[in-house]
């Protein structure tokens, strides 16, 4: 273990309390952006409580069954909340939750537009009554524009915002690998209300804050986005391989293949010197960047049947050891058994109603205390401690579940 690391709660530093002891958070999510910026409150310490619908909850439950059982979607994205079941279109549910807004610090929700407002849980009504809560609005494209109220899945959102464009093969656009959208817009999320939780600490004053998916992604495409207004020129798709340098790409091996990028031209130098190839480093053809760049295809052939010769554990070796930026091209299982995991103790457990499951600690080292990797909650499963912290009695609670408004 590293000293980024710690595997107890405290140290000698002496701190032992977590970052968001105290806060609660109330959500009412579904898929990915909101319970991803929520979970990351809970792993800091924030009780969160996640408001499902009775009977099937949040959609995401359903996606597949590849955990134990259960969606691997919900398992990521869900640990360490209480899941408050509730019929949000009966009066008493809504008290309910208005009841549990009322005590927390951040309500967090990215219902279709305008659902909140007719549910009576608009930001401007909730906040009239409570000055210091925290409220987020999240959303597809905003609250205004001609593209408010149009669905907003994260391809929809990739392929509006242009992120597909630029992601793939010179013949194929695709989308990324992973809810780049849906993740861009749940860590505006969580920042903004870290952001805010501070501000309020200074001046008792809460916040409304709106994050969309589809400005969180433009956001991310900034540095294309530049070259397309001031040089009228679209990034192409390059597959593995960069725009603006080179050689930057997968190459082959004796046994597979392996990335390399080079930088500048003293790597290039270094490069050639590993390879075997020095007389390369001043050829006038291949010196500098802008005369690789321009001749890509002649500079990955060239390299290509260096890298050839070479095992790619022998050639990731050497050319660590000389310090050119390289990397195994691994698959999903290659990160699961990776020691740069494993030797740095980055795996938990994390308890879920069909078992303990294998979890990644949170990316946020603290030196001081381990963050919590609480457990991924059932259905309702804190309805009664909820409600029952509100102050309802256990036959109301019984009334309520009879009558279908909770579960």
């Amino acid at each position: 273990m590293t000293g980024e690391e710690t595997s107890n709660h405290g140290t000698a530093s002496g701190c032992d309390e977590l970052p968001l002891d105290g806060i609660t958070v109330v959500s009412l999510e579904q898929a990915v952006a909101a319970p991803l910026a929520t979970r990351h409150l809970a792993d800091l310490g924030a009780r969160v409580v996640k408001v499902e619908r009775v009977g099937d909850g949040d959609f995401a439950r359903d996606y597949d069954s590849a955990v134990l059982g259960l969606a691997a979607h919900f398992v990521w994205l869900n640990r360490g909340k209480e899941s408050l079941a509730v019929d949000l279109k009966a009066p008493a549910g809504i008290d309910a939750v208005k009841s549990l807004i009322a005590g927390a610090d951040v309500f967090v929700q990215n219902l279709a537009p305008g659902a909140v407002e007719r549910l009576g849980l608009g930001a401007d009504e909730l906040r009239a009554e409570h000055r210091e809560l925290i409220v987020v609005n999240m959303s597809g494209y905003g609250t205004e524009g001609p593209m408010r109220d149009r669905k907003a899945y994260d391809l929809l959102v990739q392929s509006e915002s242009g992120l597909c464009s630029i992601t793939g093969t010179p013949e194929t656009a695709v989308k990324t690998g992973i809810p780049t959208s849906d993740i861009a817009a749940g860590m505006y999320a969580l920042t903004s209300i870290q952001a805010a939780l501070l501000r309020r600490h200074r001046t008792g004053v809460g916040a409304t804050i709106d994050v969309s998916m589809f400005d969180a992604t433009a956001e991310w495409l900034g540095y294309p986005m530049y070259l397309q207004m001031y040089q009228d020129r679209q990034v192409p798709r390059m597959g593995l391989g960069h725009t603006s340098i080179s050689p930057y790409d997968k190459y082959p091996t004796a046994d597979g293949e392996i990335l390399i990028g080079v930088q500048n031209d003293r790597g290039w130098r270094t490069l050639t010197e590993v390879l075997g190839m020095p007389e390369l480093a001043d050829d006038p053809r291949y010196a500098t960047n802008v005369e690789r760049v321009a001749r890509r295809g002649e500079v990955d052939k060239l390299v290509g049947d260096a890298t050839s010769a070479y095992a790619s554990a022998e050639l990731d070796d050497k050319l660590a050891a000389a310090g050119i930026p390289a990397a195994r091209l691994r698959d999903l299982l290659g990160l699961i058994e990776h020691p740069q995991l494993s030797e740095r103790d980055r795996w938990r457990e994390v308890q879920t109603q069909a078992g303990p499951v294998r979890a990644i600690r949170p990316p946020m080292n603290f030196r001081d205390v381990e963050l919590p990797m609480g457990p991924v909650p059932g259905l309702g499963q804190h309805t009664d401690a909820v409600l029952a912290g509100l102050g309802l009695t256990d036959e109301q609670v019984a009334g309520l579940r009879e009558a279908g408004i909770v579960g």
